[in-house]
């Protein structure tokens, strides 16, 4: 059996791959690249259907960040020329959020940078959780403020807050050479902390770096470990003013590889193809919706997205459908197990339980004896000039993108 029927299978039993399958999968040739598409959208389709998740971003307080994350436009002595503003109040975080919810957003994502969140910030954080909520009772939201502290997401979770965002962004090998202030080891502990507090984790990575494909197995593979219930995939914006703002690795392919594998190993969570999409995937967004099933919707912390409208075009454009604000996101197999570590709707427990629709695995052909090459390949030449630093919605008097 070739290797896109065995992973196939394995996505639809819940089961994880090998280290080898998924090297495979990014050592594909573009020859084999919508084989790649076509059995990984098996997997997609079979627990998540043809819904698209819309998640919105609310940069709560922007710049000035003591941490020196090499990829961030936000980092300690970033020249980024991007907006900087300390906390929004809640009636502004509350206007900010509605014009994503009224785009179609089902997850609103209160972001802020910093190292982490002091008493006071989380007690602010909460006011602005509560009044939105009570503007828009049923929408989701999730707070990313960094490291927690002891009880800061017990808090949040009693604040209203559903979800709790801290990416793991690479392997725990080459961590030290993107971030020196605090350790990849810091990271799973704050992912631990609000999982155990009941809020549901997300936690994901960023590709693009300069890691090779071993690096990039190696991440998704500790966050199968992890079990977070979202899983988003950033691909790196080059930033002007930061440490790798010549680092522009990726090509439309290697970033549909790289989803392509996620989902293999990650079956039954919420993919979400997150920040530089548009500036690395380009006109073959479309395709990626085969293989997540969650994107944010318009602009993102420091750089422009596409428009909310031509997001929506897209998805429509694509067969796809937006997820409905009732619509429950992740299988009802993962709500069961919820048990384990509070009541959100994902839970905690580790994927590999067989599942119980499970259908058999349609033939799908590739190349199998594919050479699996570990360093990250040269994509060729690539445009440098698609990065647009974000000078609208919250922390400006322009309206947002949504």
């Amino acid at each position: 059996m070739d290797l896109l029927n065995t992973l196939v299978e394995k996505g639809l039993r819940r089961e994880l791959p090998t280290r080898d399958e998924a090297l495979a999968v990014l050592a594909t040739s573009d020859d084999e690249l919508l084989d790649v598409v076509a059995a990984a959208g098996k997997v997609r389709r079979q627990w998540f259907g043809r819904r698209v998740k819309l998640n919105y971003l609310v940069n709560l307080k922007s710049g000035l960040c003591p941490e020196d994350c090499s990829y961030c436009s936000q980092r300690l002595g970033s020249k980024a020329e991007i907006l900087k503003y300390t906390w929004l109040k809640p009636d502004e975080a509350k206007a900010a959020a509605a014009a994503g919810v009224a785009g179609g957003a089902k997850r609103v994502c209160l972001v802020a940078s910093g190292r982490g969140p002091t008493d006071r910030d989380v007690d602010r954080v909460s006011r602005t959780i509560e009044a939105i909520k009570e503007q828009h009772e049923g929408v989701e939201v999730c707070a990313c403020l960094g490291l927690l502290s002891e009880g800061q997401a017990d808090r949040l979770r009693s604040a209203g807050a559903d979800a709790y965002n801290h990416n793991l962004n690479t392997s725990e090998g080459t961590y030290g050479d993107i971030t020196t202030t605090h350790t990849y080891a810091d990271r799973v502990d704050t992912v631990q902390q609000a999982q155990a507090a009941g809020l549901s984790a997300c936690s994901g990575l960023i590709a693009g770096m300069g890691e090779s494909d071993a690096d990039l197995v190696d991440v998704v593979f500790s966050l199968r470990e992890l079990d977070p219930d979202s899983v988003p995939v950033n691909f790196l914006i080059p930033m002007e003013g930061t440490p790798l703002a010549k680092d522009w690795h990726l090509s439309p392919q290697r970033c549909l590889r790289i989803l392509a594998m996620v989902r293999f190993v990650c079956p039954d969570v919420e993919v979400r193809l997150a920040g530089g999409r548009e500036v690395h995937l380009r006109s073959m967004q479309p395709l990626a919706l085969h293989l997540v099933n969650s994107i944010f919707l318009g602009d993102y912390l420091t750089s422009e997205g596409q428009s909310g409208q031509t997001d929506l075009d897209m998805i429509a454009d694509a067969g796809f459908e937006v997820e409905g604000s009732t619509t429950r996101t992740l299988p009802e197999h993962r709500a069961a197990e919820a048990g384990s570590c509070g009541s959100h709707e994902g839970g905690c427990a580790p994927c590999g339980e067989p599942a119980a629709a499970a259908v058999p695995a349609p033939s799908v052909t590739a190349g199998a004896d594919t050479a699996v090459d570990t360093t990250a390949p040269d994509p060729g030449p690539v445009r440098t000039d698609l990065v647009a630093v974000r000078r609208r919605g919250a922390g400006t008097d322009l309206a947002p993108n949504a």
